[in-house]
């Protein structure tokens, strides 16, 4: 099961947002992942509670941040009940999309799982609705995710096989490198592993 801890920061001016101290494991009916988010003062920020099943789906996500909490999962493409930090009003959205995305590295492990490519694969399009901080306010987005390459590296604990993704924001054009190695982000745009404590589990 890993353990560790990301630093996270703004991706255009590199502002330190925080850390996010996660753990997670793959389990006989998908993958599961939860963290607490801090401040960069250390205060408590928020939560990720994502559990995906083993297509990659999203069957349980829940979020907190600035009060604010959203329960979503895949029904209808997908579906969230967004609740404003006094609990009085809760709005329920649905989208025509494959999954749920955001700051927190969970969601990259997770989509990079739903697309499963290989380096043959053509560059594919996906659909994903973003929760953005500090409210959670809900956003459709659609990227294109190419897997460029996949390199082994020797490590004390035997060797370990890093993905690196191209991935697209087909709004903007703006493209971005994502590394991973099985559920865990070595680097990616505002995402940077500071330290973990056991290996990456490896998908089946």
């Amino acid at each position: 099961m890993p353990r560790g801890r990301y630093s996270l920061h703004d991706t255009h001016d590199h502002t330190p947002l925080g850390e996010e101290h996660f753990h997670c494991a793959p389990g006989p009916s998908g993958w599961r992942y939860v963290s607490q988010t801090t401040t960069p003062s250390g205060d408590h920020a928020g939560s990720v509670d994502l559990a995906i099943d083993e297509l990659g789906r999203p069957i349980r996500l829940e979020l907190h941040a600035g009060g604010w909490q959203v329960r979503g999962a895949a029904i209808d493409g997908v579906t969230w009940v967004r609740t404003d930090p006094a609990g009085e009003q809760a709005t329920e959205g649905n989208a025509p999309a494959h999954a749920f995305t955001g700051t927190s590295p969970a969601f990259l492990v997770a989509t990079a799982r739903l697309l499963r490519l290989t380096p043959a694969s053509p560059a594919t399009r996906v659909r994903l609705v973003r929760f953005t901080d500090p409210v959670l306010a809900p956003l459709t987005v659609d990227q294109s995710w190419a897997l460029l390459k996949t390199e082994t590296h020797a490590t004390d604990n035997g060797p370990l096989s890093v993905d690196e993704y191209q991935v697209t924001d087909l709004n903007t054009g703006e493209q971005h490198a994502v590394h991973l190695a099985g559920d865990v982000v070595l680097a990616a745009p505002g995402i940077e592993l500071e330290h973990l404590e056991s290996p990456p589990s490896a998908f089946a």
